[in-house]
């Protein structure tokens, strides 16, 4: 699933090419089953003109100039590019086709994604925004390590945890607790405050050298170019069970946390 990185990169990519577009129709040849109906999502849509595109936790959001929202969700396998208009494909959900000839595309394989349209009021009123945690990026690593200092869940847990921290998946977890030293079970109460912060510290520069290299692409994230990521090439724990540690060269290991795999290296990650 594409995290804080991956929406941010296709949320900025998105800001620069689509401000200003005016939405002159749109082809449905599927939406998902969460998706809102066509027959009421495409009429917010048609002739309204694209304001920004911006992120909230892992969510796309693109702001109309009646302030409405268009909000996309890629869960699993969603995609959402803006290129040259052409004829939709297999795994097509919308297409938007704006005033300059171009296409704006959500298109989901697995169809576990969705895009509705959403009023001010109901976007400020829609419970996964109101329970979404603070944003990692603009927020103090003080602060955020005081969400965590006193609770009794495993820290891996806990920054999955989206009321805890929005927009933190398994990838940039596992790389932010290997380098800040920290056992993926490790109870929050266990950790201490400067340990914690130091986690923290640890996270946002993963989030933004990953943001950097455009993301990470493992099977079918793209940006809003159509381009993939790089940032894969510079894990040093993520989906590496039975690799060598890159610091002290003992074989990595996984457990399960939370429902996900957590690879760590139980050397220089031991847990408190």
């Amino acid at each position: 699933m594409p995290e804080l990185p991956e929406v941010e990169v296709i949320a900025r990519g998105l800001d620069a090419t689509l401000k200003g577009r005016t939405i002159v129709s749109a082809e449905v040849p599927g939406l998902t089953r969460l998706s809102e109906p066509a027959n009421t999502l495409v009429p917010k849509a048609v002739g309204r003109t694209i304001r920004r595109a911006y992120r909230r936790a892992k969510v796309l959001l693109i702001e109309l100039d009646d302030r409405s929202t268009l909000v996309f969700h890629l869960k699993m396998t969603g995609r959402v590019v803006h290129g040259e208009r052409r004829a939709a494909d297999r795994h097509d959900r919308i297409l938007f086709n704006l005033d300059d000839g171009s296409q704006l595309i959500f298109s989901d394989m697995r169809k576990f994604g969705y895009v509705r349209a959403f009023t001010p009021e109901e976007l400020a009123e829609w419970d996964f925004l109101k329970r979404a945690g603070p944003e990692p990026l603009e927020t103090a690593p003080e602060e955020l390590a005081g969400r965590i200092r006193d609770r009794r869940s495993a820290v891996k847990a806990l920054l999955l945890n989206q009321s805890v921290v929005a927009g933190v998946g398994n990838i940039y977890a596992d790389e932010s607790l290997f380098r800040a030293g920290l056992h993926p079970e490790t109870r929050g109460d266990r950790i201490g405050q400067a340990k914690a912060v130091e986690l923290f510290a640890h996270l946002q520069d993963v989030l933004k050298l990953a943001i950097s290299e455009n993301g990470s692409s493992i099977s079918d994230y793209v940006n809003a170019s159509g381009d993939a990521g790089a940032f894969q090439n510079s894990f040093n724990v993520y989906g590496k069970k039975g690799c060598c540690c890159v610091r002290c060269e003992s074989r990595l290991q996984a457990v399960k946390v939370a429902g996900r795999t957590s690879t760590f290296c139980p050397k220089c990650q031991k847990k408190r």
